[in-house]
This record gives structure tokens, C-alpha cells and sequence, in this order.
């Protein structure tokens, strides 16, 4: 007889379901640009490709690749270059399916990142990161890279 139980972590983001909105504000009450949620389960290989869906307040989403890996974060810009808009937050906001605190840390990879980012303008509230990109450059040579310390929820 085989008993289902779920497996653990072992301080992994793989396996796990994880949303992604893009979030553009001054007050976090009333958002200028919110993004509509994009959810997958992580696994190998780019899990975002997110494009325009057609703005709010004059802003719209920056075309954006996101590869998430076991305890890292890699976002990139393919295509178009600009500054982003230089609000309170401007960036992303990802929440990940976890029963518990799911990281205990977050540091920018200074020596892959090509971004004007630093552990500053990074967020974590047990599920959730926040990455600020506000008033920052991208275009194909940006590169961020976040490091993430990621405890051993249970996988469910």
C-alpha cells in the first residue's frame, strides 16, 4: 500500500505554484498599473514572458523574461529598452504557494547583475518578493539576478 504525502522542499522553489504581477504606485492604496496575475508551477526554464496588455494611467507592463531556478530569481529584457516610470514601487511582486515562511533572505547577485539594483530594493514577506525597479534602465544587456535564501516548507 502506497501512502501520498507531500514531498518536502529541501529549500527549493522547484515544484512550487508561484503568481507574478507587474505593480506601479506612490500610494500602495491605488495602484497606477497592476498587472493581471500570470501563475505557474516552477520547473526548468523561463516561467514569465510577460508583454503590454494594454496600460493603465498611461503605463503598461515592460516586455520581461523571468527564470526562476531552486534559490534564484533571473529576470531579463529581451526586447525594448527605456527607464521604467520612477514611482514609490514600480516592479514585480512575486507570491509563492508555501504553509509557511518560505524565504529568510534575499541578496541582489552583484557580480551577474547589470541593473542599477541593490538588496534595497528588494522585499520579502514570507511568501512574497518584491523587486523595485523604479526610474531604473532596461534593455537587452539588463540582467537581474537575486539570490534567495529559501527554508523547507512542505511541498503540497
Amino acid at each position: 500500500m502506497l501512502l501520498a504525502t507531500p514531498a518536502l522542499a529541501g529549500g527549493t522553489l522547484q515544484g512550487r505554484l508561484v503568481t507574478l504581477n507587474t505593480l506601479t504606485y506612490d500610494d500602495p492604496a491605488q495602484p497606477l498599473l497592476e498587472s493581471r496575475g500570470q501563475t505557474v508551477r516552477v520547473d526548468d526554464g523561463i516561467e514569465f514572458g510577460m508583454g503590454p496588455e494594454g496600460g493603465q494611467n498611461g503605463l503598461d507592463v515592460v516586455p520581461v523574461t523571468i527564470e526562476i531556478l531552486p534559490n534564484r530569481i533571473e529576470i531579463g529584457y529581451e526586447t525594448g529598452a527605456g527607464s521604467f516610470w520612477p514611482a514609490t514601487f514600480n516592479g514585480y511582486v512575486l507570491r509563492f504557494a508555501a504553509d509557511c515562511a518560505l524565504f529568510t533572505a534575499a541578496h541582489v547577485d552583484a557580480a551577474t547583475t547589470t541593473m542599477a539594483v541593490s538588496d534595497a530594493d528588494l522585499r520579502v514577506t514570507n511568501n512574497a518578493i518584491f523587486i523595485n525597479v523604479a526610474g531604473r534602465e532596461f534593455g537587452p544587456k539588463a540582467h537581474l539576478a537575486i539570490d534567495l535564501a529559501v527554508s523547507e516548507c512542505l511541498l503540497g
